[in-house]
């Protein structure tokens, strides 16, 4: 995974803090967003990320309204998104996957070296 660009986006600074040590370790090139908005901004800009971390519950534009307008805009069609959220109603799981992401992980219940490999994981198997 070594170069590979990944776009956390999530409104809790000491998770963005914390998987952003976890990824460069990693050898990964981190880009983090506190906001919806924010991300935007870094993509409008010019940033493609090869893979965003997105959170769902946020404050101003949630990460189901990011996912909506990501797949609206169409720009970043090769990126692997991942939801990493504490959601976890089986009805609120599908809808979101409905919604095109490469994968669902509980916040709650993943410690963030398994988040690591996850998305590393499903990073390789879109790509193969």
């Amino acid at each position: 995974m070594k170069g590979k660009k990944i776009l956390i986006i999530d409104d809790d600074k000491f998770l963005l803090d914390m998987y952003a040590v976890k990824f460069k370790g990693a050898g990964f090139d981190v880009n983090l967003s506190s906001s919806g908005a924010d991300a935007f901004e870094k993509i409008n800009n010019g940033f493609v990320p090869d893979i965003i971390l997105l959170d769902i519950v946020m404050p101003e534009m949630t990460g189901v309204e990011v996912l909506e307008r990501l797949h609206k805009e169409s720009r970043i069609k090769d990126c692997s998104i991942i939801v990493l959220s504490n959601q976890e109603s089986s009805k609120e799981v599908n809808e979101i996957k409905k919604l095109g992401v490469d994968g669902y992980i509980i916040k709650a219940k993943t410690i963030p070296s398994e988040v690591l490999d996850i998305v590393s994981n499903v990073f390789s198997k879109k790509h193969e």
